[in-house]
């Protein structure tokens, strides 16, 4: 993973943290949408626009990839690239919550 990747996503946000987590299975934005909508019990709402400018740059960094069109809908998937991304920030967020716990204790 080069420096720009780690510097870009690395910590992530909570958009690109969803679609990535969304991706291990192909789908089209609007079924991320719903799946993050269903994930997080309608807390967050991902935006056509923040989706769809999300869903470039991370295809553009080669974290996802195109993998057809169904009806006039764009499917992706992960790339190996994003799995690797996306392990890096769970072990984060899994740090954090240690250390939370470790705090309350």
């Amino acid at each position: 993973m080069d420096a720009h990747i780690k510097k870009v996503y690395v910590p992530m946000t909570e958009t690109g943290f969803y679609i990535l987590l969304c991706l291990r299975e192909e789908r089209h934005g609007y079924s991320i949408v719903q799946k993050v909508e269903e994930l997080t019990n309608g807390e967050i709402r991902l935006s056509p626009g923040t989706m769809y400018g999300s869903l470039a740059k991370m295809e553009k960094d080669k974290l996802i990839q195109f993998v057809r069109e169904e009806e006039k809908r764009k499917i992706y998937i992960i790339t190996d690239l994003g799995r690797e991304v996306l392990e890096l920030e769970m072990k984060r967020i899994e740090r954090l919550y240690r250390n939370l716990q470790e705090v309350q204790a």
